[in-house]
């Protein structure tokens, strides 16, 4: 069983998180989740979603796998030194990095995609590839992997980003599973976007 840790803060973007979740949590036997923020407690979606989250310094179990999120909270973030200190142990930590759309912002203003290949949500572009001038970024892309991380365009690329997670783990056939499961028509193109 590997966890994830999924790194969230007010106003992220609701689709950017629950997602990933219904994609991963599909493979109940292999994930588990823990929600968590700076300091715990309820967290609001940038539509109201309420969450509760553990603090990072109470998080239960280690971070196998961490999912980074986007939306407008990550505006301030970029200038929040505690923030990206704390981002960068927990991404340290995890053998795999999962962002989505700009959750990559962050990443790179952390230095964790210095010199790596990466892409974020098209709409926000200017502004999150002007947090780093240290990243390779690729514009034309849904999703692009780089050693251990994995960053996607913009709110429901994140679906299509983690269905490929999982083709990479666990075969083409499971990630085919999942989407019979869930109804959902895959981007299985990571150049497609």
């Amino acid at each position: 069983m590997q966890h994830i840790t999924a790194l969230v803060f007010n106003d992220f973007e609701t689709l950017d998180l629950f997602g990933p979740v219904e994609m991963l949590g599909s493979l109940k036997d292999n994930y588990s989740f823990q929600f968590c923020s700076i300091d715990g407690g309820l967290i609001n979606s940038v539509h109201g979603v309420p969450l509760a989250t553990t603090a990072i310094a109470d998080l239960p179990n280690p971070t196998d796998i961490l999912l980074v999120v986007g939306g407008f909270g990550t505006r301030q973030l970029v200038e929040d030194s505690q923030f990206l200190e704390t981002l960068r142990n927990l991404a340290n930590e995890a053998d795999w990095v999962l962002s989505v759309c700009t959750g990559s912002a962050l990443l790179a203003k952390a230095g964790l995609l210095d010199g790596r290949q990466a892409t974020s949500n098209k709409i926000a572009w200017e502004w999150a590839t002007s947090q780093s001038d240290k990243v390779n970024w690729i514009k034309k892309a849904r999703w692009v992997v780089d050693g251990k991380y994995y960053t996607s365009a913009g709110v429901s690329a994140g679906m299509d980003m983690a269905l490929a997670f999982i083709s990479d783990r666990h075969g083409k056939e499971t990630a085919a599973q999942v989407v019979k499961h869930t109804e959902y028509r895959w981007t299985s193109d990571s150049g497609c976007d």
